[in-house]
């Protein structure tokens, strides 16, 4: 890069001995030599510079906007300098990676002003062998004396031009003319360049990092704030910004949140500025229009800890990463799954029945009222659940089941509203991690009557007090309850809570039995097949005309979930890739065989199967009546479904 001086004599006779017979001499430099070659099958012109290559001015200023970083802070190191410029006929020119002219700083280049270069292309292609094509094509710093360029009229003076390399790729081209003979030498040319380059080049390299860390930090779901020690707050992400304007923290112009935040003195903020840091701190915030509640993080700035752990000074400054309580819960469930699995669109049933309590659940899912789902067990309850949350407006929140059977009264309260257990120890129950989204209760006709109505107040003031806490913390709660009998009727009897009774049942969707579906029997059954391939990455299995006849002949008591079990175990038990109707079981995973005579377990699971009733399970074991009435009384059962 740091070439010796050169003889502009001998210079001068190098270039016209190629231009008059092609003969490159053994002194050029390579790369000069290269880029003559180039040019001359190129037929670029020697007389003039070409600038013809240029671009609209509409287009050349949106180029500049483009790259506005870059050519202000070139202007800023280049302005102080510009009478050094002037005295030493020194012209300063950034280019792009194209080597397109951005902006000429200072004396005219080649007599162009620039308004004649700004915007013109001086590749290769366009004005021939420079310093610029060899910086460009080489990717490394160049010097070029005048008689090496190709264009006659720039002979005069020399040049020097460097790569302006970012994440290892060339983004600008800095260029310094002498456009006439100078008494600086070459290396207080190149010296002064390579300053340039490498003070832009760290330039925008911190710049990219930080517009990156800004991009993230606004993509991120918490709020960050940088704060002074009386409150002020000099940066805030985006999220940050939005959660200032929300307080009013913002309204004055600039922020301060000693002045909105009514308990600072008492936050973990506060505190930082005695160099006291919080992690993942549950926090109250309490402002003139809300009280809040975050998880923050408190990190004190300009300080450092001493062996023996004092501090030897007071903060600069602290950061707070905060996000809204409320949020985390969203996040977290959307995480773990807490989301809606399944579509009304993907609920199969073209049948008159069926597909009425469809329509009434896609009208009901666009309203705001709680929603009752009745039907037998294994109708579908539950997919149709997913499906009211994910076509309603709350599909975006977290969707949050919970059973109401199979647990104590004690047990439920504390899944519904939580439980403060220790002074330091306080979990949320179903209804808080369910706000802002749907809480499914299944089988709430399980749910004992103390417990519904202490849900139905909390539904009705949209508030939730945590066992052993007095704190009342907001809820927007959306109910899907399942029941698989007649809610009312229990309510009437006097076996449910009337209040929350009145409260969920104010929309209701009854699923249809399969055995009054049974022209949906087909489709179903194709779709549980595609589901379980899908589930276990194998290749969907057909079913037979006969197989579908077989499934459409029987009642299934079970309903939809009785037909999955059937065809689950058909799908692993057929070979080939056909099910046909000897695959198939109409008691699941129980054979007709002889060991239900001997095994009480299997004859109780045929005996479900069957739903209780005899003669279909006379059909289905092969024998009579009277047989299986012995085989009851034998193992002490009723006329009905043991469970």
């Amino acid at each position: 890069m740091i070439r010796e001086h050169r003889s502009r004599a001998k210079l001068e006779a190098y270039y016209k001995k190629f231009i008059e017979d092609g003969m490159i001499d053994a002194n050029v430099h390579p790369w000069v030599a290269q880029s003559w070659q180039k040019t001359r099958r190129l037929s670029v012109r020697r007389d003039k510079l070409n600038t013809k290559d240029r671009l609209s001015p509409e287009a050349f200023a949106a180029l500049q906007e483009t790259h506005r970083v870059a050519i202000d802070y070139l202007a800023g190191l280049a302005d102080p300098i510009r009478e050094f410029f002037q005295e030493n006929n020194l012209s300063l020119l950034l280019m792009d990676s194209d080597c397109r002219v951005l902006k000429s700083y200072s004396l005219p280049y080649y007599q162009r002003t620039p308004g004649e270069i700004e915007g013109v292309r001086v590749g290769l292609e366009n004005v021939g062998t420079s310093s610029i094509s060899i910086a460009h094509a080489h990717q490394a710093p160049f010097f070029l004396f005048g008689p090496e360029m190709w264009v006659e009229e720039c002979q005069c003076g020399d040049a020097c031009s460097a790569p302006v390399c970012i994440g290892g790729a060339c983004r600008y081209i800095v260029s310094l003319v002498s456009v006439s003979a100078s008494d600086l030498p070459p290396d207080a040319i190149i010296s002064l360049l390579l300053t340039l380059k490498h003070s832009l080049e760290r330039h925008l390299s911190g710049t990219m990092h930080l517009a990156a860390g800004e991009a993230i930090l606004d993509a991120a779901p918490f709020a960050v704030y940088h704060v002074l020690p009386g409150g002020e707050v000099t940066y805030a992400n985006k999220l940050g910004h939005t959660r200032l304007a929300d307080i009013g923290a913002t309204e004055t112009g600039k922020a301060n949140l000693s002045e909105v935040i009514l308990n600072y003195a008492h936050t973990p903020i506060h505190k930082g500025f005695d160099g006291v840091p919080s992690y993942n701190k549950e926090v109250t915030w309490i402002t003139p229009t809300k009280t809040y509640e975050d998880i923050t993080t408190v990190v004190p700035l300009g300080c450092e800890m001493e062996a023996g752990g004092t501090m030897p000074g007071m903060p600069g400054s602290v950061v707070v990463v905060s996000m809204p309580i409320e949020d985390l819960r969203k996040l977290v469930a959307h995480a773990a799954g807490y989301t809606a699995k399944y579509s009304l669109a993907s609920m199969v049933g073209e049948g008159e029945a069926f597909a009425a309590a469809r329509d009434r659940a896609a009208r009901l899912a666009r309203g705001t009222r709680h929603i009752l789902l009745q039907g037998e067990p294994g109708t579908g309850k539950q997919r149709m659940a997913h499906g009211i949350h994910q076509a309603s407006a709350r599909a975006q929140g977290p969707l949050i089941s919970l059973r109401c059977s199979d647990t104590t009264q004690e047990i439920l309260e504390q899944e519904l509203f939580g439980i403060q257990r220790t002074p330091e120890a306080s979990h949320p129950g179903r209804l808080e991690l369910a706000s802002g989204g749907t809480l499914f209760l299944d089988e709430i006709e399980k749910m004992p009557k103390v417990v519904a109505d202490e849900l139905a107040e909390a539904l009705r003031a949209k508030k939730v007090r945590r066992l052993g806490e007095s704190v009342e913390r907001d809820i927007d709660v959306r109910i899907i309850a399942a029941c698989d009998s007649d809610l009312r009727r229990l309510t009437e009897r006097g076996l449910f809570s009337r209040t929350l009774c009145k409260m969920i049942a104010r929309g209701v969707v009854r699923l249809p039995a399969l055995r009054s579906r049974r022209e949906d029997i087909p489709n179903l059954a194709r779709q549980i097949i595609e589901e379980l391939a899908e589930q276990h990455q194998m290749k969907p299995k057909k079913i037979l005309p006969e197989t579908e006849e077989k499934l459409m002949g029987y009642d299934w008591p079970g309903n939809i979930k009785q037909l999955q079990t059937v065809l689950e175990q058909a799908f692993f038990s057929a070979k080939g890739e056909a099910i046909g109707a000897a695959d198939i079981s109409l008691m699941g995973d129980v054979r007709p065989d002889s060991t239900w005579k001997e095994d009480r377990d299997v004859f109780i699971k045929a005996w479900q199967a069957a739903g209780g009733n005899v003669s279909r399970l006379a059909n289905l074991l092969g024998v009579s009546r009277v047989t299986l009435y012995r085989y009851l009384k034998k193992y002490h059962l009723e006329k009905k479904p043991c469970v």
